[in-house]
Formats: structure tokens, sequence, C-alpha cells
């Protein structure tokens, strides 16, 4: 049957086929449905509005087809209701809903044909929004579900609606039949009436359905699966009690707990009732813990287990209901502390007393040879007697286990270890971890359980232990090894200090040496020091026990216990940097057996993709995580330790660098480069004939890698990435014997071959990059390779891949800068970089302009004619030209000091005063033309005189300002030769020009910073007899100190003049912030002597100045080194936790600025003491209702809120900590204050969605806890529309949040799609409500957001 559908379809398409419905053929009314369901979706809304009879027929035709005998013409018939319901009248809506309540089908074995059609209608129906007045088709909808559907559900009318004399309703779908009991299809239809249109539900409709559900629940009749469904409801429902409805309900829970006959069937019941309302409504749910938390308790307690204990003693049989309620107590307790966080801190003790019970509850299972066993290892015996008598129970868990299929004590067991999981996610960052409560009570029972012969027990005491490792270890540094790719990238990244270093022109910022010398291995990894005390201390007294119980599951459990322990292994080893040293013999065998596994397939299983999950374990994501256990063992012990082992491991890992599958072999190559590593200097000195032939091997493998085509990419990658590794190894002077000449010269040949591959290109220039690096003359480069390589790294920077750019210009840095590189360079080659360079001397991309700059200042020595021409002079004016700072600025001045060394100056110093001149940034332009004066002497044409006599002839402001600053940074340079005095400077301070003061002071301290016993006291007298210049002198002040790095003895004997001016002329309201700065800067000079002294002040009386005090504090983090922290050490927390409990607004403000800042730059001094320092920033971003008041403007009354400024600074204080100290900040705390700022001033709310896009990563956990809250105040904020009033500013500001809501909402729902699905507990119901009401009102806005973050959209 073919039928054509019009463009614009009309009320007579419908009615055309709606007699096809009745046909005979299954086939046609099949089709005939499919037409109708396309001319629904494509009509415009209003096409059967006004056609009341059309409508109705529809309606009674679809209904019909409800009751088809063929099952596909039924789901096309629920298909089709969902865009009929939003094209018919309203008044269609309550017989349309009646005629679905009442249908049953006869013709269909499927009775929920008629349940599920509603639930399709009512989640069709436009809903409710927060915040926002429903629409009329909303209002409509609830109608029609308040005046029918909630009628049929409970069974009688419960809001009349103004019509008298209605009949009473057929009894409710949910009452509970005496043959089949309640309904579960009903009860999935109420969940939707609720999920859908809970926020417009008035009290009594709550009241009947809560009331009915608890019918359901307390039912005898009511089977077990309609009870979880009929919990589910009652958690969604919950979301809308009043608080009378709450109040009343916790009541009739506490009777029922307190009624002495109540079953066991029905506490269990009530018991995971509460659990879910807890995760449903925990903010509301919480104060009632008080209460009800002790009847949960109660069934998991002492008393109650020695009673079943006697009972089963008597009737030789486990009482099934009792392991199933102390099972659902568990997981009631689970959610309650994962969701009342701060609630359940009352019952600490009594929790983990309970888990630690029945962690061990196995009353089927005596072992008490295990147990004695095990009290041995954690006492310590480590003998080989204990080995044997791990090694005498082989295949415990399958042939020593008691498998008994009715026994349930391992779900109690399981559910009491993910309470412990849960216990350590929520309480580990904050006071159970610090007092050891863990590690006392809880480590000690977990490893103890490892013995568990259930499976999936043992996998959630594996992953509890793995996480109380974790969290002991968050906030160190991580292991290279388990990020291989990111540390690639970031060794061509921009600097990662914070903040550019003070002193002289430098461009160590673009230096990649430290770096790559790291991620190499030349510089061994810093190992800190073994904790004396603290989690650290307890996590290594433990290590042998747990080695020794890992050790036992590896020669013999399932696969997903071996994966979980190789998990729980890698984190001791991140977490300790090592710790395996005396335990590699124990491990070094299943180890390699693991690594060695045969793959079932060659090409892998999808649960390969995500190795570390017990759940998902299959051979080869048993292999992968092996593999990174050995890399991660490889990187953090020392040689020495390792060698003994490398004869067993280093076999193994190369063949599974051969395996097929891509994920496996990339990982080996990993282990294989921390190999490399391990034999090479300098972690090992001598070169035997045994690791000859280890790095011989690893060499061989590796070439193999890398030339075979048929390899995957990210093989070939790693294995480019290996080589350069290895040739840098054996570049510096003690490796130069590890390869011979003609391996060296055939791995560099592979390289060049790499780099023209544009498949492997990118990975080759990194290991290019490290090659060149760590280069040595013994291991020098053939002239060819040089100029080949030069010539194709300098192609690429023409390419468009940003990410190829930078990291070619970076390898292109190191080779030009090394000896042997530069040295083999011939003069086309030269030519021919500075064509593919010069492109690049513009400010359109400061990321590549630094190294460019250090690169031509390299190649300016020894071929100055080649490189500086015409065009690089004109490049540079225009640089010079632009506004440059910090690195960039630093990388010209190396250039031009370096032009004007190699005589090549005159044509720049022309080019700067004719085509730059007065036209740039005086600070910039002066101080360019100052460096290139002092260091081209006499080839530039022109002199210092020259310049002192145009600032005195000058009659512009703009050429006095030059003047001044070229004189300034020449004075710097010449030092003590220079011929300036400061009278030249101090004459121009009474200028009435605003530039030319300012610029006479900066350029008086960088000449003072030069010549320090000429210019300083000069500027000390000048402080006391000119009064007026006091805010001038400190701009030079600031300027001298700033430059004091090597100056110190110099500055020493006038420091005590220095600080009593200082002090002094500071309180002046101007002159603070630039006097704190100079102060600050003073006292790294001095700590010893003037620390004390800014202690002192900050008892001043003077607001001001104690403001002033806390500012200068914040100034020397930035510059000070080790010596200046000592002495800080034990004064900073104090002062800082004085200051911020000062009574000045401001004051406060400008101490959270400086614990800001002390967090970013001195975190080690500031996590330590974060328990006296978090609440007192929390305190400070809470809304004070005393700092609001009410301002008269005109006619209008303008509230303005004092403490708004000090909010903000709050905010960006618990974003760095956030940042730097996740791993000690209490969560749920931190949580709150963030969910309360999205209700806060623009710039607060702002700042809390950057902290949410941090906190998905950081702690996904409490993030999808928190969902439903986040739900709610994004929902506001997208609804809230600016006034038509509002003024340009107000609009842009509601965009900008719009925007920024809408990052998050995608991010989350990317991180967490499933959240908000149906599950036992409801949560996530308000999120998921507000996921589809995004994708349906925001449907342009989220597909432009999810195309700029490169997601495809559904």
């Amino acid at each position: 049957m073919a039928t054509s559908i019009p463009a614009n379809p009309t009320p007579q398409t419908v009615a055309a086929l709606l007699p096809k419905l009745n046909d005979a053929d299954s086939d046609f009314r099949f089709m005939s449905l499919n037409d109708l369901y396309t001319v629904l979706t494509t009509a415009n809304k209003g096409f059967l509005l006004q056609d009341y009879n059309t409508s109705a027929r529809a309606v009674d035709g679809i209904l019909k087809t409800l009751d088809d005998q063929n099952g596909e013409v039924q789901n096309l018939a629920i298909k089709c209701l969902g865009p009929l319901v939003l094209k018919v009248p309203p008044t269609i809506l309550p017989p349309l809903i009646e005629k679905l309540s009442n249908l049953t089908t006869e013709h269909s074995v499927d009775s929920s044909i008629p349940a599920t059609a509603l639930r399709s209608v009512v989640t069709t129906f436009p809903r409710p929004v927060p915040g926002i007045p429903p629409s009329k088709a909303t209002e409509d909808a609830y109608s029609a579900i308040s005046r029918v559907l909630i009628p049929r559900l409970v069974g009688y009318v419960v809001i009349p609606h103004g019509i008298k004399y209605l009949p009473d309703p057929p009894p409710g779908l949910l009452e509970i039949n005496s043959s089949k009991g309640a309904d579960g299809d009903a009860v999935d239809l109420l969940i939707e009436v609720v999920r859908c249109f809970g926020p417009m539900l008035r009290d009594p409709e709550v009241r009947a359905l809560h009331k009915t559900v608890m019918d359901i629940l307390q039912s005898d009749r009511t089977g077990s699966v309609v009870k979880k469904r009929a919990v589910v409801s009652m958690s969604v429902l919950a979301s809308y009690f009043s608080d009378e409805v709450l109040s009343s309900f916790v009541s009739q829970l506490i009777e029922s707990f307190r009624n002495p006959h109540l079953t066991l069937v029905k506490r269990r019941l009530f018991i995971t009732i509460l659990g879910s309302v807890a995760r449903s409504i925990p903010r509301r749910f919480g104060p009632y813990l008080k209460v009800l938390a002790p009847f949960v308790l109660s069934a998991v307690s002492d008393e109650e287990l020695a009673d079943h204990m006697d009972h089963v003693a008597e009737d030789g049989e486990p009482n099934d209901q009792a392991e199933e309620v102390r099972e659902s107590a568990f997981i009631t307790l689970e959610g309650f502390l994962a969701s009342c966080s701060a609630e359940m801190r009352a019952f600490t003790k009594e929790c983990i007393h309970a888990a630690l019970i029945f962690l061990k509850y196995d009353p089927n299972y005596n072992d008490v040879e295990a147990d004695e066993e095990m009290e041995g290892v954690l006492d310590g015996d480590s003998g080989q007697d204990a080995d044997e008598d791990f090694g005498d129970e082989e295949d415990f868990e399958e042939e020593g286990g008691f498998s008994d299929d009715d026994d349930l004590s391992w779900k109690v067991r399981r559910c009491a270890a993910k309470m412990l999981y849960t216990l350590i996610q929520t309480r580990a960052s904050g006071d159970l971890l610090e007092d050891g409560t863990l590690y006392t009570q809880v480590a000690p029972a977990l490893v103890d359980r490892f013995k568990e012969r259930e499976d999936n027990v043992r996998l959630e005491i594996l992953a509890a232990m793995a996480s109380l490792v974790r969290k002991t270890g968050e906030g160190s540094l991580s292991l290279s090894s388990t990020n291989t790719e990111e540390s690639h990238t970031t060794l061509m990244g921009p600097p990662q200090s914070r903040k550019r270093r003070r002193g002289g022109s430098d461009a160590s910022m673009f230096d990649t040496q430290a770096s790559i010398s790291l991620a190499t291995g030349l510089t061994s990894p810093p190992l800190p020091p073994a904790p004396v005390s603290g989690p650290g201390a307890s996590l290594s007294e433990l290590t042998p026990a747990i080695v020794r119980s890992v050790a036992r599951l590896l020669r013999g459990s399932a696969i997903p216990s071996k994966q979980a322990s190789l998990c729980l292994l890698r984190d001791l080893v991140a977490t300790q940097h090592g710790g395996l040293s005396d335990y590699l013999g124990q491990l070094i065998d299943p180890l390699v057996d693991a690594i060695k596994a045969p793959s079932i397939t060659s090409g892998g299983s999808a649960a390969a993709n995500t190795a570390g999950g017990g759940g998902s374990a299959t051979v080869t994501s048993l292999r992968i995580e092996a593999l990174n256990l050995a890399a991660a063992i490889a990187e953090t012990h020392r040689s020495e330790v390792l060698l003994p082992f490398l004869g067993k491991l280093l076999p193994g890992v190369l063949l599974a660098v051969a395996d097929k599958f891509y994920r496996v072999s990339s990982e080996a190559l990993n282990v294989i480069e921390q190999l490399a590593k391990v034999l090479t200097p300098p972690r090992s000195q001598s070169t035997d004939e045994k690791r000859q032939q280890y790095l011989d091997s690893i060499y061989d493998t590796i070439i193999d890698r890398v030339t075979a085509n048929e390899a995957d990419v990210e093989v070939r990658q790693c294995a480019i990435h290996a080589l350069g590794v290895l040739l840098a190894r054996a570049s510096g002077p003690d490796g130069a014997e590890l390869l011979s000449p003609q391996k060296r010269s055939n791995a560099l040949d592979v390289l060049y071959d790499r780099l023209r591959n544009e498949v492997t290109r990118i990975a080759a220039v990194r290991a290019i990059d490290i090659v060149a690096s760590l280069s040595s003359p013994k291991t020098g480069f053939s002239s060819t390779w040089v100029n080949n390589v030069s010539i194709e790294l300098g192609a690429q920077l023409r390419k468009a891949n940003r990410s190829l750019r930078g990291a070619s210009l970076g390898a292109l840095k190191n080779l030009v800068a090394s000896p042997v590189g530069h040295a083999n360079l011939d003069g086309k080659t030269v030519s021919d970089l500075v064509d593919v360079l010069s492109p690049l001397l513009t400010t359109t991309d400061l990321h590549l302009l630094g190294p460019t700059l250090v690169v031509l200042s390299i190649l300016v020595k020894g071929n100055s004619k080649k490189v500086v021409n015409a065009n690089m002079i004109t490049s540079l004016c225009a640089l010079v030209a632009a506004p440059l700072g910090g690195a960039v600025l630093d990388a010209l001045l190396i250039l031009t000091k370096t032009i004007g060394e190699e005589g090549m100056g005159k044509s720049l110093m022309q080019g700067l005063l004719k085509d730059v001149g007065v036209n740039g940034d005086p600070g910039v332009v002066g101080k360019v033309i100052g460096t290139l004066l002092v260091f081209g002497g006499n080839t530039v044409g022109v002199k210092i005189d020259d310049f002192v006599s145009e600032l005195s002839s000058a009659q512009d402001d703009q050429r006095k300002c030059l003047a001044l600053a070229v004189l300034g940074e020449a004075g710097l340079r010449l030092g003590t030769s220079s011929p300036l005095d400061p009278g030249l400077f101090t004459a121009h301070f009474k200028s009435k020009s605003d530039q030319v003061p300012l610029t006479a002071a900066v350029s008086l301290g960088r000449a003072g910073a030069g010549n320090i016993s000429k210019f300083l006291p000069a500027i000390l007298k000048a402080m006391d007899t000119n009064a007026a210049s006091q805010y001038l002198l400190l701009h030079s002040t600031k300027e001298i100190l700033q430059h004091a790095g090597n100056a110190r003895t110099d500055i020493a004997p006038h420091s005590r003049q220095i600080w009593d001016k200082l002090i002094r002329i500071s309180q002046a309201e101007d002159n603070r912030a630039v006097g704190a700065e100079c102060i600050g800067r003073l006292a790294i000079v001095d700590a010893k002597t003037y620390l004390p002294s800014l202690q002192s002040y900050l008892s001043d009386e003077n607001a001001g100045i104690r403001g002033m005090v806390i500012q200068a504090i914040r100034y020397t983090f930035v510059d000070s080194d080790d010596t200046y922290d000592e002495i800080l050490k034990p004064i900073l927390v104090g002062m800082l936790t004085t200051i911020l409990t000062d009574v000045d607004l401001e004051t406060r403000r400008l101490a959270l600025t400086t614990l800001n800042s002390a967090v970013h730059n001195k975190p080690a001094l500031i996590l330590p003491h974060l328990s006296q320092l978090l609440p007192l920033v929390i305190e400070e971003s809470e809304i004070k209702q005393d700092l609001i008041r009410e301002v008269q403007m005109g006619p209008f009354k303008h509230s303005v809120d004092g403490g708004l400024e000090l909010r903000k600074s709050a905010y960006e204080t618990l974003f760095a900590l956030m940042e730097t100290g996740h791993s000690r900040i209490n969560i749920v705390e931190f949580y709150d204050r963030v969910i309360a700022g999205l209700e806060d001033d623009h710039d607060i709310r702002v700042l809390c969605n950057l902290m949410l896009t941090k906190l998905i990563t950081l702690d996904p956990e409490e993030t999808v806890r928190r969902l439903d809250t986040i739900g709610e105040r994004f929902r506001t904020i997208l609804s809230f529309k600016p006034k038509e009033t509002a003024v340009k500013q107000e609009v842009e500001k509601a965009d900008e949040e719009s925007k920024a809501v809408m990052n998050v909402t995608v991010q989350l729902n990317q991180r967490f799609p499933n959240a908000g699905g149906f599950n036992s507990s409801g949560q996530g119901q308000i999120w998921r409500s507000y996921w589809e009401w995004v994708r349906k009102d925001f449907s342009a806005q989220l597909k432009q957001v999810e195309e700029d973050a490169g997601i495809k959209s559904d």
C-alpha cells in the first residue's frame, strides 16, 4: 500500500487514514498507523485543535489498535499517542485518559499495554518548569491528570475540581487485588506521573498517593518485585512531601520499627525505604537520622548477631530473611553515609564496628588456621614458613571454598565492604584518615579479608583497600608511566610556573631541558623520605601484609581478583613512590605470569578497553594492568633492586610488545621505556655483559616496532618515543658506549624517516626533541642528519596543526642549541631556517613567538650576516612596537643582546629609532634600545650621551619617556660602570605630565639596580627631603628590590634604613599598595629580621597598616626560596589565622587574597594546616545579611551587599584550594558552598560553574549525588529572563551565565549519561527531568555547545 502524505496535513488527511485502521490485514493496519504517525509528527501544532470530531475519531481508532492481535501494530499505536496528545483539543485529554485507564486487552496476551500507553501519554505532556508559571498546555495536561488519572490510580476522587455529583470511579489501578496483589505497571505509571508533574501536585494529591503507596508496601499480598518499584515511587514522591507529610511519614516509620510484632520481611522493607528516601531528599531527611539511624544500626548490632547465631545453633539452618535484613541495613547505611555524611558523623563508630563485624561474617565456613596465619602476617612475620602455608592452599576459592547456593551471608559481607568503601570515599579527606581510625581499625580488617572465598565480595574488599591507598596518596606526584601521552604533550607546552621570576632577561622559561631530563629518567624521580607519622607511615607498616595477601591472590584467584589485586599494587606504588623493594621476590613470578597470559582473541574484547575494573576483567585487561604495574615498579625503584629480576620480567614484556592487540603492545612499550631507564646511566652505572644483552634486545624490539608498517599507529608512536628515550639515555658522557655507532646511526635514520611520515611525524618530533636536548660531543650527530632534520622541522612550522608547530619548534630549539647540532649546521640550512622562522615573528601566537626568538638568538652566533637581514629587522621593529611582556620580552632582549654582541646592531638601532621610536610602549622600546646600546657598543652608531641630550632637549612627553627608559635600561646593563647620576632622573619628578614622572621613577630604579652603592643612598635621602616625591621614590625602590637577586650584599647595609622609611611612608593611603610590595621584597632579603617585625604589625590598631602588612607577605611568596620558607613556616599559619578573623572587611579580603597566593606558590606550607584555615574561608563565603543595606537612589531603593567582594575572594580561594589540596578537603562541606554559590552574584556563579567542571573529574561520586540539586539551580538560571528595560551589561551577564550553565550541563551529561535512570533509590530524577527540559527548550543552544565541545549529539 503506497500513500502520499501532503507537506501540510489537514484533519481530512487524518480522517482518510482512520478507516484503514480496521482493515483485516495487519500489514495494512500497520502501514496506516505509520502514515498517521508521520502526519501527527509533521503537521503544525494546532491543525486538530478546532476539529473535535476528527480528534475523537483518531483517539478511538488508536485505542482500538492497542488491542490488536499484532504486537507491532500495538507498539506503533503506543508511539502514535505521544504526538496525538499534543495536537488534540484540551477537552479530549480527560476522556482519552479515562478510556486508556479502563482499557482491557482481549486479543493480546500482554496486559501491560494500557499502562504503557498511559506512561507514553504522561511523558509526552508538556511539563512544569520550577520557577516559571506553567503554560496553558501544561495546566490542561495537569488538569486531565488531576481530574481523571489520579482518581483512577487511588480509587477515589481526591480533588472535586468544582464538579458536583461525580460518580464514584472504578477500583483504583493501585488498589491491591485479593488474588494478584498490586499492579506493578500501575506503580510505574505513578512514578511517571510524579516525575513529570510533581511540582504541580497539590498537597491532598501527594497525601493520597503517599497513602496508597504505603498500603502497597505494607500489604502482605504485594509481590517483592512490585514492592521494589513502590520503594522507588516513594523516593520520587518524597521530593514533593510537605514538611508535615514528611514528619508524619517518619513518625509512621518510627512506630513501625517500634512494633514488637514487626516481621523480618517488613523490617527489611522499611529499612530499604529509609535508604531510598535518604538518597532522594538528603537535605530534608538528614535531620531525622538522629532518630532513624539507630533502627538501621540495630539490625547489624552485636546483640542481634548473637541472637541469630543462637537460633542457627538450635535449628541448624540459617535464616535467609535475617540475612536479607542485614543486607538491606548495610545498603541503607551506605546511602546515609553518601547522602547525609554530616548527620552520620555521630554514628561513625557504630558504622565501622558493624561493618568490621560482618565483613568476616561467614557462618558456613570456619577458617581458623587462615585467621591465625593472617594474624602472624599483620604482626610482621614475613618468614618463609608463612609463604609455604600460603602455598599449601592453592586454588583456595575453587577447592577450599564452601559453595552453598542457599548461603546468603556473602551478600551481607559484600554490602559491608561497600559501606566501608563509601565511608573511605566520604571521610578519608578529613578526620578519619588523619586521626588514624582508617588505618588502625579498617585497613587491617580489609587486608585480613583478602582471603574471602566469594569473588564478588573479595572484589569489593580490594576496591575499598585501593580507595584508602589512593586517598592516602592524593596530592602527591603522579607517575609519568601512568600518563605517558600527557607527559609528551606538556614537554612542548608553555612554562609551568604561574608567575615569571623577576630578574634580568632570561629565556629559561623556554628551556625544556629539565623537564625532558626528568621525563626520560636522566634525572631520577625524586622519592620522598619515608614518613615517620600519619597515614603514610601507617600504610608503610601495613605494606608487608598487603603484599603477602595480594601475592596469594595472584597465584590462585580468578581473573577479576587478580586484576583488582594488580590495581591495588599499582595504587600502592603510586602512593609510596615505590615501596616494594623488599617484596619483588614474592611478586615477580605472578606478575610475569599475568603479562604472559594468552589472550583469547588477537583483537581483544570490548571489556579490555576499560582495564582496571574487576567487573569487566578479561585476560587482555589483566595483561594491560600487569604491564601498568610493571612500568610503575620500574619507574619508582632503584636499578640495583630491579636488576636481579629483569631476567624473568624482560622476556615476558618483549613477548607482549609483539601482541596484535594495540593496547597490550603500547603498554608493553611503555614498560620497555622504563626498563631502558633502569639499565642506563645515571640510574645504572655499570655496563656488564648481561645488561648489554638486555639493552640490545630492547633496541632490536623497539626498532622492529618502529619500522613495522602493519603495526597500529599508537604502537608505532609509543615505540618511537621509547626509541627517543633510549637514544637520549645513551647520549650522555657515561652512556656513549651503550650503543654501537652503527646502531646509533641506524636509529637516527629511522627517526628521520618517521619524521617524514605524516602518521608518525609528531611522535618523531618529540623523540628528536628528547635526543637533541641530551646529546653530547661523544655521541655527536652527522652533519647530513642535523641539516636534514633541521630543514624538515622547519617545514613543519608552515603546517596548520598548532600542536605540531609547537613541538617542531621546541625540537628545533634543542637541536640548534646543542653544541653538536649547532656546529653541524651549514650556511644554507641556517638561511632556510631564518626564512621559515621569520613569519612567526608576530604577536599572533605568543606561544610560538618566544621559542622563535630564542632559536634566532642561537642562530645569530657565528651566522649573524645570514640571520640579521632586512626582513628580520622589519619584523623585530614591528614586534617592539607591540605591547610585549613577560617571557616573550625576555626572549626578545636575549636576541637583541646577541645581535649587539655580534656587531650587527647598527641597522637594528636605526630601525628602532626611525620606524618605532615613540610609536611603541616606552617601557618596551626603551628596554630593547638600552640593551642594544650597551651590548652593541660602538657598532650601533649612537651613544648614551645622545640620549642624555635627547632627554634635555625633547619637548614632547613621549620622547622624554623613551629617553628615560633607554637610560634606565642602559644603567642597569652597565652596572657600576654607568656614567649616569640619580639627579638625571629625579629632575623630571616635577614634570606636569602624567607619564614622565612615573617613567623617571621606574628608570631611576632600574639604573639604581645596576649601581646600588651610588643610587640607593640618594633615593633614601630624597625620601626625607622631598615628601611630594615619596610615591615615585617607592617605585624606584621597588625596581631596585626586584633586581636584588645578586646584589643583596649591596643592599644589606641600607636595609634597616629602607625598612624604617618604607614603614613610615607606606602608611599613607596612596602609598600602601606599592609600599607593601617594597616591604615584602625587602623581607625576602633579610627574613630573619623583618618577618617577625611584620608579624608584630598585625596587631596594630590601624586597619590600613594591618592590610598593608598582609599584602607585603603576599608579595614574598613568588620570588622567595627554601631558606625563606623555613623561616616563614612556623609563623605563616598563625599570621593568616589572625588576619582572617580581623574585624575589618577589607583586611579580611586582603587576607584571603594572600592565602590564595600562598596556596598557589607555597602549598607545602598551607595544606598541612587546612583544618585551621578552611573553616575561616568557608565562613567568609556565606552571605551575611547584616552586611546588606538599602540605599536610597532618587525615588528607588537599591540593595548594596557590603560583603560581596569578600565572598568573591573567598570563592577564589576555595577554587585554589580545590585544585591544590582537594584530598584534604571535606568534600561534602565544600560542595555545599559550591551549590550555594550558584545562587549568589554573577561573578561567583561563573566561578562555581568552573569549579563544577573540575569536580566532575576530581570527585565524580559526590558530583553524582549532587546532580538533582545542581539541576534545580541550573534550571533557575536558565529560566531567568532579563527585563525589557535591562541595560546591555545585564543582558550580557545573563547570556554569559546561560552559556556557562549549558557548558557544564553538557559535560555532566557526557560524564554521567545514565544519571537519573530508574534505580533502587530514585536518585537523579530531578536531573533527568532537567536534562530533558534542556534538550527540548534549549535545543539550538545545546547543539551549539556540543559542536563546540566536539560532542556528537544523540
